[in-house]
């Protein structure tokens, strides 16, 4: 049973299929999106069940995110209502792919990952 302090990590690469905007950006989103994808398995690892997340309080775009990067999501249970949860997410950059078309394939490991986004949500859960 998980608790308030419990986190999840997730680690996936963007395809060009993710990319929303020129030059193969990718757009805040898809990263809310993937966001939401931690809440849930927050709420199930705590609760049993999906829940829904109701809004985000904070939401902070920090750095552009492109087809061929690899993020890490990370999720963390901050507080627990009764039939609310109280969670904060942050995606890392951990691989940037090259933007340079003389090097396809290409990418770097980043070291220290790059903070690319942040946010504070509320979920909830049927009592």
């Amino acid at each position: 049973m998980a608790a308030v302090g419990d986190q999840i990590v997730h680690r996936l690469r963007l395809s060009q299929k993710d990319a929303h905007y020129g030059g193969g950006l990718v757009d805040g989103a898809h990263i809310l999106k993937l966001f939401g994808d931690v809440a849930t398995d927050l709420l199930i690892h705590l609760d049993g069940v999906e829940g829904l997340l109701r809004a985000y309080s904070v939401v902070d775009f920090l750095a552009p995110v492109y087809g061929g990067d690899l993020l890490e999501i990370k999720g963390e249970i901050l507080q627990v209502g009764n039939t609310s949860r109280l969670m904060r997410f942050e995606a890392y950059k951990v691989i940037a792919a090259s933007r340079d078309p003389a090097f396809p394939g290409r990418a770097q490991v980043l070291d220290p990952p790059l903070l690319v986004a942040r946010a504070e949500g509320t979920c909830v859960v049927k009592k």
